[in-house]
């Protein structure tokens, strides 16, 4: 139901540079119980309404043995209340207890039994099942029957087709590293709706088909990262950038820690990160606020409010020597580049963001050089990647012909030179101002995006950032250029990562429509691709590719060219499931 391409380009904006061209007030708003709301009323689009709230909760609040769970909340939060998504509450809530039971007694034989086997070398994987016991085999066997009788009990997908019933569309989530993010757009005359079903999934939560959802959340993590040429290698990659921060690990989680969560992990990290008081409401669009506040009051006044979560306190250690990692695999050879940034609202922010968007574009200095003037890359672009409690700086080409990611590399490296050296011309620098102010401006015209936006900012610090990180941009000088670029790209602090193609694998052939995009959403595009390509679930497919087209209309220009793609690649592999009669 939830296709991660459909959330791809909503993602993009979140983290996209923030609105300069005018100030956003929305009014906040704090029930006793400690969640925030934050609610701007706007006529522009009459009688619609985004939505949606966030759990200030990602992968660097887990810790080794539950990587993962957060992304795993996210697929667990659609699957209902003991009222929506089962036609049997109390027998739902007894085959629940008799999976827990037995995927316990699973667990515990794997870790006691398979492990010690592990270490001495007797098999592969403790988890695989092809190396199970005889008793193992049989409570394998008895949780898949109780699998198998629960969908008998379950009605699959209510959740959206309540919603999708009444005229609500849009549905979806995703998780990040700092947060979870769930979001729909529905008419103003059924706020009172979003605001009981929301409601009703934090106060009555239950966690259906937990095990059988692992297997989903495996075909999700193959899919993006096992099954893609570049994948595996780039979740070495984050474990070898990031040495002592929980950055370390994917947001999908290490497979083992995925097979082994339990039911009462499950609720522990439920009462921890999921009470009001970590939670925060955004409702942008056509309605009333002294309504919406009594109806906000009614439904999530109910929460009961938990303990503070426990903060992250390990951060990332001062990087002292150039860290490399060199790879092969069926991809055409490329280079990344990386060093440590700086944490969301620190004041070198801006002046990286800057640096950033002097090099990246169709006019920027990278592609006049890399790719017009030596010709050694197709591509090449930065991201500034500012999280909660750390940041990054990132370069990424891709090769051209017989270059070499080494050439590509120095080529990278001059032009960073160039800037922390030579003055930069002050008719370049506003030029670059500009372009972020116009689209800026588009990106306040969709209540979505604005929605996602502010629900992001707060997450990671405060919704204000939408109004002073521009202000910050707009003051950055040559000189604070200069400052950013001597301090933080020194030899010692990068990390480096080259792809060159495997021995006999052949040339992958170009994707034109896909080489045309900008080189910052090019990645997420590629691996949403990638996922779609790999999708046989006809249904879950036509569902995505509603909620694509939904939100097509009000992505801001700078992001439509990579939406059309999506949607006219999602429409293809459409079309090829049908004619297979999946």
């Amino acid at each position: 139901m939830r296709v991660r391409a459909a959330v791809v380009l909503a993602l993009l904006v979140a983290t996209a540079l923030p609105a300069a061209a005018q100030q956003v007030e929305p009014e906040v708003f704090v029930l006793d119980n400690g969640m925030k709301f934050l609610l701007l009323p706007r006529k522009s689009q009459p009688n619609a309404v985004s939505a949606g709230w966030v759990a200030k909760v990602g992968s660097v609040d887990e810790r080794p043995g539950i990587t993962g769970i957060a992304h795993f909340f996210e697929h667990m939060m659609f699957k209902g209340t003991r009222t929506i998504g089962t036609r049997d509450a109390k027998k739902d809530a007894e085959l629940n207890a008799a999976q827990h039971a037995a995927r316990a007694k699973l667990r515990a034989l794997v870790i006691e039994q398979q492990y010690p086997r592990w270490r001495r070398g007797e098999l592969d994987d403790p988890w695989d099942p092809k190396h199970d016991t005889a008793e193992m085999q049989a409570l394998r066997a008895e949780l898949a029957g109780l699998v198998e009788a629960q969908r008998e009990t379950t009605v699959k997908d209510e959740f959206d087709s309540i919603y999708t019933g009444l005229g609500a569309s849009g549905m979806n989530a995703f998780t990040s590293h700092d947060l979870t993010f769930y979001f729909i757009s529905v008419p103003s005359n059924k706020l009172e709706l979003w605001a009981w079903m929301e409601s009703d999934r934090l106060h009555d939560h239950v966690f259906r088909e937990f095990y059988s959802e692992r297997d989903v959340v495996h075909e999700e993590r193959r899919l993006r990262t096992d099954s893609t040429p570049t994948g595996i290698f780039q979740e070495q990659f984050d474990a070898l950038f990031w040495q002592s921060s929980p950055y370390a690990w994917p947001v999908i989680g290490w497979p083992t820690d995925l097979n082994s969560y339990t039911a009462e992990q499950a609720e522990a990290f439920f009462d921890t990160y999921y009470r009001p008081n970590n939670l925060v409401g955004v409702i942008v669009g056509d309605f009333d606020p002294k309504a919406t506040r009594a109806l906000i009051t009614r439904y999530f006044g109910r929460l009961e409010r938990g303990a503070p979560p426990p903060p992250v306190v390990t951060l990332e250690q001062p990087q002292k020597g150039e860290q490399r990692m060199a790879a092969e695999c069926d991809a055409a050879p490329q280079v990344e580049v990386r060093y440590k940034g700086v944490p969301f609202g620190h004041p070198d922010e801006a002046p990286l963001e800057v640096l950033a968007e002097l090099m990246n574009g169709r006019t920027g200095r990278l592609y006049k050089a890399l790719i017009e003037g030596k010709q050694v890359a197709t591509s090449a672009g930065v991201r500034v990647d500012a999280r909660k409690y750390g940041g990054a700086f990132s370069f990424s080409g891709e090769c051209k012909g017989d270059a070499t990611p080494e050439q590509v590399e120095q080529a990278f490296y001059e032009e960073l030179r160039r800037l922390g050296e030579e003055p930069i011309p002050e008719r370049e620098l506003q030029k670059v101002k500009n372009r972020v102010l116009a689209d800026s401006f588009r990106r306040l015209e969709s209540n979505f995006y604005l929605m996602l936006q502010l629900g992001y900012y707060e997450a990671l610090g405060g919704w204000e950032y939408i109004n002073t990180a521009p202000q910050a941009l707009l003051a950055v000088t040559p000189e604070d250029i200069k400052r950013v670029a001597g301090q933080y790209f020194g030899k010692e602090q990068r990390s480096v990562a080259t792809y060159v193609r495997k021995a006999g694998a052949a040339a992958a052939p170009v994707d034109d429509e896909l080489e045309a995009l900008d080189a910052r959403v090019r990645p997420m595009v590629k691996q949403a691709l990638g996922e779609l390509a790999g999708m046989t679930d006809a249904d879950e497919l036509r569902q995505g590719l509603a909620q694509m087209e939904a939100q097509a209309a009000a992505v801001p220009p700078e992001f439509k060219s990579a939406m059309d793609l999506l949607v006219r690649r999602a429409r293809a592999r459409l079309a090829e499931l049908e004619k297979e009669g999946k």
